[in-house]
């Protein structure tokens, strides 16, 4: 039997591995309620409405209406919603990846994303499809391949990645998004290559040769823009202080936030609270597989 199971109105659940092994569930959390999911199973979620707070071995998120997020199974990602936020989730056992891959060889990714309207009801419409606790893991199948439509912008990188074998390339691929989930997930503070390495099992060299590859973009260069676009959004949505801004963006002093800011935006951090708000840059920027930001309908 699989579990179902919908968290709501300020209860708590921690989910832990069952007697006869990990099964997929379906699984919901909304107004104010939490979920602490288990280590032995790869996670999706899916904001309907609202917010919900995730936090993670990876870090802290932040989810809003339409967005997606995904986690290994080490991740344990703890899932909070907010007031009025609905996350659905799907939990994926190695028997549920492992079809995925035969029926459409594919799979699903660490990473981050946005869903159109569209998009969003059909991932609704095949949740409560799939929630039958009766059924086999074989009837979870339009649902795995809807979700592994929304990573369908990471497919490219993925065969960028260096290995003899699909199956390598893969691997390669899923520490990789990790890696760079982490990055965002510490947007608060310089993060230390050997940090990634460590959560990667590859050297720092490679990790950082990879990274520059597949992305683009060094990881230092990623994190001192996510950590600028971090300070943005805090000059934008709060009252805090520049100094209290820089501060929480991982800045040692207000000079170097200033100098770094100001080449980022191109106007200082008091001119850019006091524009107007269609005149702002977009900070709320998600990464997939590259450095191409996927566009909401």
């Amino acid at each position: 039997m699989r579990q179902v199971s919908w968290v709501d109105r300020g209860q708590s659940v921690s989910f832990e591995k069952a007697e006869d092994g990990p099964r997929p569930c379906c699984v919901g959390v909304a107004r104010l309620g939490s979920l602490q999911t288990s280590g032995t199973v790869f996670t999706v979620w899916l904001q309907l409405r609202g917010t919900t707070w995730v936090e993670s071995k990876e870090g802290k998120f932040r989810l809003r209406q339409r967005e997606w997020i995904a986690f290994e199974k080490e991740s344990r990602p703890l899932i909070q919603a907010g007031r009025d936020g609905i996350c659905i989730g799907v939990s994926l056992d190695a028997d549920a990846l492992r079809m995925l891959g035969t029926v459409a060889d594919c799979s699903v990714y660490t990473g981050r994303g946005r869903m159109s309207l569209a998009e969003a009801r059909m991932a609704l419409r095949l949740w409560r499809e799939a929630q039958d606790p009766g059924s086999s893991v074989h009837q979870l199948r339009p649902l795995l391949l809807h979700l592994a439509s929304l990573q369908r912008e990471l497919s490219g990188t993925v065969q960028r990645c260096p290995g003899r074998s699909r199956m390598r390339k893969r691997q390669v691929f899923g520490r990789m998004q990790r890696a760079r989930m982490y990055l965002e997930g510490n947007s608060h503070r310089v993060v230390r290559i050997g940090e990634l390495a460590e959560l990667t099992n590859f050297s720092s060299w490679y990790l950082s040769k990879t990274f520059q590859s597949l992305y683009e973009e060094s990881p230092q260069s990623l994190s001192a823009r996510l950590r600028l676009e971090r300070a943005a959004m805090l000059l934008r949505d709060t009252d805090m202080m520049i100094g209290e801004v820089a501060s929480a963006s991982g800045f040692d002093n207000c000079c170097s936030f200033a100098r770094a800011f100001r080449a980022r935006f191109g106007t200082s951090a008091t001119r850019y609270r006091d524009m107007p708000e269609m005149l702002k840059p977009d900070s709320a920027k998600f990464k997939g597989g590259s450095r191409k930001t996927n566009e909401a309908a």
